[in-house]
């Protein structure tokens, strides 16, 4: 399991970074994509889709930070991007 600080971001790729909610990810099948015990390897990508909301995001510097975008209900898309919580 890996708990990101997240931060969105709206209005192009030079408009500024706002915090989030946190995001937290486990994902196991026959083995563990993001284990329960650890964080996603470098280059793993997610990609998900909710009424609540979608997101694709692919992780970097072993598990330590991701970016993406992300939808959420009733919103626009925005940048989405997060570094690991201690």
């Amino acid at each position: 399991m890996a708990t990101y600080k997240t931060q969105i971001q709206w209005g192009g790729p030079n408009a500024d970074w706002h915090d989030d909610a946190d995001l937290t990810i486990v994902i196991n099948n026959r083995a563990g994509v993001v284990p329960a015990s650890g964080m996603p390897g470098t280059g793993t990508q997610v990609s998900w889709a909710s009424p609540q909301g979608n997101g694709s995001v692919t992780f970097f510097e072993d598990g330590n930070s991701f970016s993406g975008s992300a939808q959420f209900k009733g919103e626009g898309p925005v940048g989405y991007r997060g570094t690991i919580k201690p």
